[in-house]
């Protein structure tokens, strides 16, 4: 089972920050999936098709990043979900990653987890080890290509890109990826896509429905 980590962000660097909470001011402002996501999308829709298994989605956000769900239905995904409320708006990256953790706990068991390299709207490249860091899984940062996946061991064999050259490892499962904008070019979507999204299953989580939720870790 592959969970793939999403995320809505401006769709124009002509964005405004708050100047009292540091968080950008979002109304208005047109959205898009963020790019390093359409990478991550591929890698898992690359290796359902070619070791099996099933790829979903996961974001953060207010209602309207439903959008990137099923812009990632579309591309192939079979189901996702959006984790929205208020109580979860102005979170940095420590309360993004804890909620989000509980979310994907709620939603259910991964093998792998694959995020984007960064974010466009906060780059800080963060989340992927935060949230290896809270599931106890493999982290492997600036992946290039994933060549192997082996379920009798568990294991999976992954390029990864340093500063001064390529790294070809073993991971153990369940590991999380963040992965880098080299081997795998997003698919685009076509009208059978489309038109699955419209009905395909997205489930809304809230701080009421995510149960355990500490409330002073959030937001």
């Amino acid at each position: 089972n592959i969970l793939v980590c999403v995320k809505q962000v401006p769709g124009s660097s002509n964005v405004e920050v708050d100047p009292v909470t540091g968080v950008l001011k979002r109304s208005g402002i047109q959205s898009k999936i963020n790019p390093y996501d359409l990478y991550a999308i591929e890698t898992a829709l690359t290796l359902a098709e070619r070791f099996g298994g099933t790829v979903e989605t996961l974001t953060m956000g207010p209602p309207q990043a439903k959008a990137v769900i099923q812009e990632a239905v579309c591309m192939g995904a079979s189901r996702g979900t959006v984790l929205t409320d208020r109580k979860f708006a102005g979170a940095d990256v420590l309360a993004t990653a804890y909620t989000t953790s509980q979310g994907i706990r709620k939603s259910g068991e991964y093998d792998l987890i694959i995020c984007g390299k960064e974010t466009l709207d906060g780059a800080t490249g963060q989340m992927g080890s935060q949230l290896a860091e809270r599931f106890g899984a493999t982290m492997v940062s600036s992946t290039s290509l994933i060549m192997e996946v082996n379920e009798e061991k568990g294991t999976v064999i992954a390029e990864r890109e340093l500063e001064n050259g390529m790294e070809i490892l073993e991971a153990q499962m369940p590991a999380l990826f963040t992965v880098e904008k080299t081997h795998y070019q997003p698919r685009i979507p076509n009208f059978k896509g489309w038109k699955y999204a419209r009905t395909a299953p997205i489930t809304k989580l809230t701080a009421d429905t995510i149960e355990g939720l500490d409330r002073n870790k959030i937001g």
